[in-house]
């Protein structure tokens, strides 16, 4: 269902480089589009600066797809076991509600555990991606070890309250509209 593109590996390099332009005074390189953020990496970097943190990324979704898709299906697995009985079987009217706070509840926690499991991996993503150096290490690992060194736990989850304050919702309706779309589409699951 989800997968990392090459496409994915660029526009996200991309975005992190518009992001964070004009922080540091001494490379305030300013990208006026994506196009040219693109065109100035390409001639100061070549194409190796385009896919700068595609390790890191796939490293990431791996993992975090491999959480989110276990709590996912667990939750919503547990939820439906916990909460069917005769009073919702009997009228369709609280089937549909039910189903759509099983979707929330799932989605949502399934979105705050993929954050939870990936956040110090997006750091090291993100630090490659950004990091004036081209020749600075790209080893998401190496890159992870120093922000603990220099920051502790506390470096490694930089973000974490407000990704998990947009996990949950964006998951949550993610997951609602995808179980939606399959029952419209007559795929049936148990």
């Amino acid at each position: 269902m989800i997968q990392v593109t090459f496409n994915d590996v660029i526009s996200r390099n991309l975005q992190c480089r518009m992001q964070v332009q004009g922080k540091d005074v001494m490379y305030a390189t300013q990208y006026s589009s994506p196009l040219d953020c693109a065109v100035k990496t390409l001639q100061r970097e070549g194409v190796r600066g385009i896919f700068r943190g595609g390790l890191a990324t796939l490293y990431r979704e791996a993992i975090g797809n491999a959480v989110f898709f276990c709590t996912y299906e667990y939750s919503r697995y547990w939820m439906h076991n916990y909460i069917d009985s005769r009073q919702f079987s009997s009228n369709s009217g609280l089937v549909v509600a039910k189903d759509i706070g099983i979707g929330i509840m799932s989605g949502g926690l399934s979105g705050m555990a993929f954050w939870t499991a990936t956040l110090p991996m997006d750091v090291a993503k993100t630090i490659i991606q950004t990091d004036h150096n081209p020749q600075s290490s790209r080893n998401p690992f190496r890159v992870l070890n120093m922000v603990y060194r220099r920051a502790g736990l506390a470096g490694c989850y930089a973000g974490l309250g407000p990704t998990l304050a947009r996990a949950f919702p964006a998951n949550a309706a993610a997951i609602v509209a995808w179980e939606y779309s399959a029952k419209i589409l007559g795929i049936r699951r148990e």
